[in-house]
């Protein structure tokens, strides 16, 4: 319940130590996608640069705007009204029975930073990947690598602990615990 009092709370200090452009990752449950496109990266988008949500930035670079953003929908309506310091009346309180598969994405806290964040007058980039259960180290690095194409660096400047030159977290290293005892086989 303070989805949006955290994102405002973080679009706060972003503004008060002077950044003009944030850069948002998050994943995406592939469960709730609706066309499997074998032909795309995975990489969908929502930028702040028109009311639509579309970039010609993040076009050019072969990513596609997340279709399911819909400023005119009444979640996303919610949320931006939200932000904006409005209150959460009966009628635009969730009824799941009421929500559709484009209702899910304006429910996540990607959204609501995104609109925090564009209320302070900041440029706002979304970069989306859907994912599913189980290992996303190769999404996360896919992650990764789109936002040094969109910030103009080269991903071979950093030199880190892992085979594709990114720094591997300790945490990742056991994920899924230790490997089995050999001697039990």
């Amino acid at each position: 319940g303070m989805m949006v009092s955290f994102a405002k709370n973080v679009a706060n200090f972003i503004s008060s130590i002077g950044k003009d452009h944030v850069v948002i990752l998050s994943s995406l449950d592939s469960g709730k996608r609706r066309v499997i496109d074998a032909s795309s990266d995975m990489l969908y988008y929502l930028s702040s640069c028109n009311e639509d949500g579309s970039d010609p930035e993040c076009e050019k670079l072969g990513w596609k705007k997340l279709e399911e953003y819909d400023p005119s929908q009444r979640l996303w309506k919610c949320l931006a009204s939200l932000i904006e310091g409005g209150v959460l009346s009966e009628d635009m309180a969730d009824d799941p029975e009421e929500m559709t598969a484009s209702d899910y994405y304006a429910t996540l806290p990607f959204a609501a930073l995104f609109f925090a964040c564009k209320a302070k007058g900041l440029k706002v980039s979304c970069v989306l990947c859907y994912c599913s259960e189980g290992d996303n180290m190769p999404e996360s690095f896919h992650l990764a690598e789109a936002v040094c194409k969109l910030r103009g660096q080269d991903p071979e400047q950093f030199h880190g602990n892992g085979s594709n030159g990114w720094t591997i977290p300790l945490s990742w290293k056991s994920i899924y615990g230790p490997p089995p005892d050999m001697s039990i086989f």
